[in-house]
C-alpha cells in the first residue's frame, strides 16, 4: 500500500514542477531591426519595446536619401492626380527624415503552444515624414534664380504580420493598408513672356496606400 503511494506522490510532484517550469515568468525583450524592402530610397531602423506578453511599441526612424520613387508615383504613373512642380533632379537628389510610433498588438502570443501563429501581430502606425528638395537654379534674362521646394508626409498605416524568432534572431514580414497625405510646398521662377514670373505653390496629395515589406533584426 505504501509503494503506490508513494509512486503517486512522486509523480504529482513531478507534474507540479514541470508546470512550474512551463509557467515561466515574462521578461521583457527588446528588438532592434532594419527594413531592408526600403533600401531603395531610405534606411529605417526601429526599436521595439516589450510592454506585456501580447503588447509592444515600436519607434523607428529613418534617414531618406533620394526621393526618387515619389518621382515614379507622380511623374510617371498617372492616375489623375495632381502632380507637384518639382524637377525630376530634385526628386533624385531629395534628402529627409521620417519617424513612426506605433503599437503592436500580438493576436497569438509569443509565449503560447500555437507554433504556426506565434508572433501574429495586428499593428497601427503614425508616421511622418520630411524631405528636403535642393534649389534648382534656372537662368532667365540673364539672371540666375534659385526654384526650392520641400515635402511633409502625414500618414497611417494598418499592418498585419507575424514575428518569427530563433534564438536572437528575428525576421517579421508584413502587409497591410493605409491612408497617406502629401503636401508640397515650392517656389518656381519662370520667363512670362520676357518678365520673371514666379509660382509659388503649394500642392496636397491624399491617397490610400499599400504596403508589403519585411524587417530583420535582433534581440538585444
Amino acid at each position: 500500500m505504501k509503494k503506490p503511494l508513494l509512486v503517486i506522490c512522486l509523480l504529482c510532484f513531478s507534474v507540479i514542477t514541470v508546470s512550474a517550469q512551463d509557467k515561466s515568468p515574462f521578461r521583457r525583450s527588446t528588438y532592434i531591426k532594419v527594413n531592408p524592402s526600403r533600401l531603395i530610397n531610405e534606411l529605417e531602423v526601429t526599436i521595439e519595446q516589450e510592454l506585456t506578453e501580447k503588447i509592444s511599441l515600436e519607434l523607428g526612424i529613418s534617414g531618406i536619401y533620394t526621393d526618387y520613387p515619389d518621382y515614379i508615383l507622380t511623374k510617371k504613373i498617372d492616375i489623375g492626380q495632381k502632380k507637384p512642380n518639382i524637377s525630376t533632379e530634385q526628386f533624385v537628389d531629395g534628402r529627409g527624415l521620417g519617424f513612426s510610433a506605433s503599437l503592436r498588438w500580438y493576436l497569438v502570443s509569443k509565449q503560447e503552444d500555437l507554433f504556426r501563429a506565434q508572433g501574429t501581430y495586428f499593428q497601427p502606425v503614425l508616421l511622418y515624414k520630411k524631405v528636403f528638395y535642393p534649389n534648382d537654379k534656372v537662368t532667365i534674362n540673364n539672371g540666375t534664380y534659385e526654384n526650392t521646394g520641400d515635402k511633409d508626409v502625414y500618414a497611417l498605416q494598418l499592418l498585419l504580420g507575424r514575428q518569427i524568432r530563433k534564438d536572437r534572431f528575428i525576421i517579421d514580414p508584413y502587409v497591410g493598408v493605409g491612408v497617406r497625405m502629401k503636401v508640397y510646398d515650392y517656389n518656381n521662377f519662370n520667363n512670362d513672356n520676357g518678365m520673371v514670373g514666379t509660382n509659388d505653390g503649394r500642392l496636397i496629395s491624399v491617397l490610400p496606400s499599400l504596403h508589403l515589406g519585411v524587417k530583420i533584426g535582433l534581440r538585444l
